[in-house]
């Protein structure tokens, strides 16, 4: 598996102590994992399950 290209929201900053996730996609799967811990294991969900989330997430 190719290495994962994380990102972080834009609307992140050192105000709040960086606490949020990265983000990383890959073809059908979601890579989720805690921005201050970046070594520990990260979480996968498929696209659905993903986009589901973020639906519920934004109050759709």
């Amino acid at each position: 598996m190719p290495a994962l290209e994380w990102f972080k929201s834009s609307y992140s900053d050192n105000a709040n102590g960086n606490d949020c996730v990265e983000v990383a996609a890959t073809p059908g799967t979601v890579h989720v994992r805690d921005s201050k811990d970046t070594g520990r294991p990260h979480l996968a969900f498929d696209s659905g399950a993903w986009n589901g989330f973020v639906e519920f997430a934004a109050g759709a």
